[in-house]
């Protein structure tokens, strides 16, 4: 069997933390956060985690 190629997408937004849960970025971080307020900026420089129901499918794309 060949070793299962790696998704270059989902690995430039995944990784995988020490626990064994996958990383993301928080949506919306992007641009036009002047009519944000400060807080949710704030909340969204935090990292998110996938969530259980796409953890399958991440983890699919990421075999390594």
């Amino acid at each position: 069997m060949p070793k299962i190629k790696t998704k270059r997408g989902a690995a430039k937004r995944f990784r995988k933390s020490a626990t064994g849960k996958i990383k993301r970025k928080k949506a919306f971080k992007s641009h036009i956060q002047t009519k944000m307020s400060a807080k949710r900026v704030r909340q969204l420089r935090k990292a998110g985690f996938v969530s259980k129901a796409d953890k399958k499918r991440v983890e699919r794309m990421l075999p390594n």
